[in-house]
Order: C-alpha cells, then sequence, then structure tokens
C-alpha cells in the first residue's frame, strides 16, 4: 500500500485550497488527483498474491530453495511440477507438498541434457493439463573446490552444463511453450555471487553471472509474447548446497557478520519471492534482478 496516509494527504488539499493563486494552485492540482486515487485505493481492499488456477515448474525442486519455492507457490494457489535428479527426494518433496493440500508431479530430469529436457517438459505439460505458467530455472551445483589455476577445463565445464547450459535448454523449451500458449513467467535462479567476487568458486559465479545477461536479453526478446523474464539472487541460504559453508564455523560466522539482518536465510524465506515474480498480476515487471540476501550485497 501507498506510504502517505489519506488523512494527511486531505489535511494538505484543505491546506492548499486556503491559497487562491502560485505555487499552491499547483500542489491543489497534483493533491487532488492524489486524493482521488488513494480514495479509490482506499475503497478497494488489498488484493493478497495468488496463483489460484496456475502451474508453477520448479527445476531442482526436490530441496532447499526450490522446494521452499515450490511450497510457497502451491501455499497461493499453484499446482506445482518439480524436477529433480534423485526419484527418492523427488517423492518426498510431492509428499510434503501434497500434505501441504497441493496438486504436484516428479520428473526425474538432468537439466543438462538437452533431449531429457524437452521430454520431460513435454510430459510436465501433459501432467499440468496443458499449460505450464511459470517457471524456476533453479536446479544447479557447486564448484569443483580445486584453486583456479589447479582447475581442469573439464571441472569448468561440469559447472556450466549444470549452472548455464541447463538453464539456457529449461527457458529455451519454457519460452517456445509460452509463445505458444499466451505468455507466462520465466525465473532464473542466480545468486549473490554474480554481484561479489567468488574467489574460490570462479565457475560457480561466472555460470550465475551469465544468468543476468541471459534474463536481460530474453526479458526484451520475449515482452512482444507476454513472456516476462527476471532473476532471483538468494543470499547465503541454509542448504545442502551451502553446507560446507554454514558448517564452517570461521566461514559462517564471517559472511553472518557482514550480512545486516545477522543470520542466513532459511529456503522458505525466497518463497514469497518467488510467488512475486509468478503473480501474474505484475505485467509490468521483466528485465529485474530481485536480490533477497540479508543486505549482504549492501553492507
Amino acid at each position: 500500500m501507498c506510504c502517505v496516509r489519506l488523512p494527511d494527504l486531505l489535511e494538505s488539499s484543505r491546506t492548499a485550497q486556503r491559497s487562491k493563486s502560485g505555487p499552491a494552485a499547483i500542489t491543489l492540482e497534483a493533491t487532488s488527483r492524489a486524493n482521488s486515487i488513494l480514495i479509490d485505493m482506499a475503497d478497494t481492499p488489498p488484493h493478497p498474491l495468488s496463483l489460484d488456477g496456475r502451474t508453477v515448474l520448479v527445476t531442482g525442486g526436490n530441496g532447499g530453495i526450490g522446494l521452499g519455492m515450490a511450497s510457497a507457490c502451491a501455499a497461493a494457489g499453484a499446482q506445482i511440477v518439480i524436477w529433480g535428479r534423485k526419484a527418492d527426494k523427488n517423492a518426498e518433496a510431492v509428499a510434503r507438498l501434497e500434505s501441504e493440500g497441493a496438486t504436484a508431479h516428479a520428473f526425474v530430469c538432468d537439466v543438462a541434457n538437452e533431449d531429457e529436457t524437452i521430454e520431460m517438459f513435454a510430459r510436465s505439460v501433459d501432467a499440468a493439463g496443458g499449460k505450464i505458467d511459470s517457471v524456476f530455472a533453479n536446479a544447479g551445483r557447486g564448484g569443483p573446490g580445486v584453486r583456479f589455476q589447479d582447475m581442469s577445463l573439464e571441472q569448468w565445464r561440469d559447472v556450466m552444463a549444470v549452472n548455464l547450459d541447463g538453464v539456457f535448454l529449461t527457458l529455451r523449451t519454457a519460452a517456445q511453450h509460452m509463445i505458444d500458449t499466451d505468455g507466462g513467467s520465466l525465473v532464473a535462479i542466480s545468486s549473490t555471487s554474480a554481484i561479489h567476487g567468488a574467489a574460490g568458486n570462479e565457475a560457480y559465479g561466472t555460470a550465475k553471472t551469465g544468468l543476468l545477461g541471459l534474463v536481460r536479453a530474453l526479458s526484451v526478446a520475449l515482452a512482444r509474447h507476454q513472456i516476462r523474464v527476471n532473476a532471483l539472487l538468494p543470499g547465503w541460504t541454509i542448504t545442502d548446497l551451502a553446507s560446507g559453508g554454514y558448517h564452517s564455523d570461521v566461514f559462517r560466522t564471517a559472511t553472518t557478520k557482514r550480512t545486516p539482518v545477522r543470520r542466513w536465510a532459511d529456503p522458505d524465506e525466497m518463497g514469497a519471492a518467488a510467488v512475486f515474480l509468478a503473480d501474474p498480476t505484475q505485467t509490468f515487471h521483466t528485465g529485474d534482478h530481485l536480490t533477497v540476501d540479508g543486505g549482504y550485497t549492501v553492507f
């Protein structure tokens, strides 16, 4: 809601009316327009974000940030499709979502495999009843854990295959589907490693930075098809992928001290941002990089 209180604005209008000319006359005109807008808003109940009747696909959705986003979208009314490489984890995620009242489907998929990605997207569309409205390209992996000067080309490419190529394949397939079905929302899950220097994790940081360029280009290219394209950049979050850092007292303490809220995030805390990015009423929001990091990158 607007940060200006209606009674205060009305009082400003009365003050302006007591002046007959000059700048106050301009203030009166502008304030009257604002009054009209706010009165209309005051008569309208708040609009909660709703994904009723929508289907959301989350790659890497069987745990961590992916499952947190899937759970939040389900709570907002969406049907959920998750992709993951492990069938047992997929089943556990579906069980959790169903226990929360959601309709959920899961498919085993390696997003670095082109044929598999195309096939699983088609199967996901069928399971969802013919339409995927939002796609969160979240599947990813960590770096090889070696010094940059010791990293092999194979290790570098292993990271790129999932974190960059996998997002390309997912979004390319989803984009064609959305062009054919009147639009939707595409979201690439990047990282604050695309903002700060990811020393010791160069391949991961490079891939996550590349996603921002992809998002900017796609937001322009696909806008004419009513497809919004944005990126979500989570900060330090307690996940399996980041468990090494979290369980290191030195690293956790250093990153927590640099984070103004003084803690790491729970994966579920990315859920509200996901619902916002999937919300079909956000028709003017595209090409954005939404950072949810407890203030880490501005401190």
